[in-house]
């Protein structure tokens, strides 16, 4: 684990567990996080391609940068600065602003509806500084002064990656002129790199209420797709969306054909069910012989538990063929009606290898193993001798 050459003995704290922790258990993590971290060489390269593949193959990873970002130490110059959403261009600005959600940010789950973000300027307090940088994928979610990004997000083959270009979200945390919505920013950050269905930027759902579906097309588009409806018996109709809320767009579909409908839309899918919320097939899942008692009666049959709550016995009685009577039924036994739909005739056998042809039949298998083995023994070579 030591990166270094200084004795054990001389050491007053345990090594790190680097290998650990980025080698052996990376797949263990949710989420990833390095908060103003500086390349010096504590981490082999090494680690950071594991850190890359993590990702890669479904993991997520959380940036805050600090002015560190900007130099020769920069994350971005490891092997994280392939799947970094952004390129630092060496500047770091030191004066006060408010962040603001950008057009894009406004459409998506994280930042849409920001406690603060309805007026402008936006109701929380301000930073005091970030590092300039250029996007390389994606479009800023929350940007600086001069419209530089702040708070970049992008997808990574299977995981997810944000960037955070500024040491000073703390500030709202410690109500400096009035803070900021900062739980609920980093919760709704961290819980997208995690994959919480609840803020995928591309999403469709589907509910039903007294007959009518309600449809809501989460997206980024400005023009969504319509939908298309399947209904239980098959046919399928197209409906519109209408816009909403920024990024949200919304669909109100009467429907008086109870049952299970499928909308789809941009390949995603979504399923609603049309219907009685508390239908009589689920009204009483527990079973009860009294149900059917009347009519097993009524036609000589009864109707009976094999099994009781208090214990694991299972009492099956005995079957009974009954070819006439009234009762089918008795205390420890119940009847089958026979009613000589099928009749068996005869059963015939014919044993195999039986009398002089199966004889015959097994001398013939031995002679043509003895002939086979033979021959293999006269076309043996002799061993060479030593």
């Amino acid at each position: 684990e030591k990166q270094d050459g200084t004795p054990i003995n001389e050491l007053s704290l345990i090594a790190f567990p680097t290998r650990e922790l980025f080698q052996v258990k990376i797949r263990e993590f949710d989420l990833i996080i390095f908060d103003r971290y500086a390349n010096q060489s504590i981490l082999p390269l090494l680690y950071f391609e594991n850190i890359v593949r993590y990702v890669r193959e479904g993991g997520a990873l959380l940036v805050a940068a600090g002015p560190e970002y900007a130099g020769s130490q920069s994350l971005s110059r490891t092997p994280l600065g392939q799947i970094l959403p952004a390129t630092p261009d060496g500047s770091v600005i030191d004066e006060a602003y408010r962040a603001r959600v950008s057009d894009p940010g406004r459409r998506h789950p994280v930042t849409r509806d920001l406690p603060g973000s309805e007026v402008e300027p936006p109701r929380w307090g301000e930073w005091l500084r970030m590092v300039g940088a250029r996007a390389r994928t994606g479009a800023p979610l929350m940007t600086g002064p001069g419209e530089r990004p702040l708070l970049m997000l992008a997808r990574e083959q299977k995981g997810r990656v944000a960037l955070f270009l500024s040491d000073h979200a703390w500030l709202w945390a410690r109500g400096f002129r009035d803070g900021g919505p900062y739980l609920d920013l980093l919760r709704r950050l961290s819980h997208w790199l995690m994959k919480e269905p609840e803020l995928e930027e591309e999403a469709l759902r589907a509910s039903a209420r007294n007959g009518v579906i309600e449809v809501e097309r989460q997206t980024l588009s400005d023009n969504p797709a319509p939908v298309t409806i399947t209904a239980p018996d098959g046919s399928t109709r197209t409906v519109p969306l209408e816009a909403g809320q920024p990024g949200l767009f919304t669909a109100r579909i009467p429907s008086s054909e109870f049952g299970l409908h499928r909308i789809s839309a941009d390949n995603l899918t979504a399923f609603a069910s049309v219907g009685p919320e508390n239908p009589r097939e689920l009204m009483e899942v527990v079973s009860n012989p009294a149900a059917l008692q009347a009519l097993a009666e009524a036609t000589g049959g009864s109707s009976r538990r094999i099994g009781r709550e208090s214990g694991s016995q299972v009492n099956v009685p005995r079957i009974v063929p009954v070819r006439a009577g009234s009762g089918f039924s008795g205390a420890d036994w119940i009847g089958l009606r026979i009613s000589d739909s099928g009749i068996v005739r005869g059963v015939s056998i014919s044993p195999l290898f039986v009398g002089l042809l199966g004889l015959a039949l097994l001398f013939g298998a031995l002679v043509a193993g003895w002939i086979g083995e033979s021959g293999r023994r006269f076309n043996r070579r002799p061993d060479a001798a030593a």
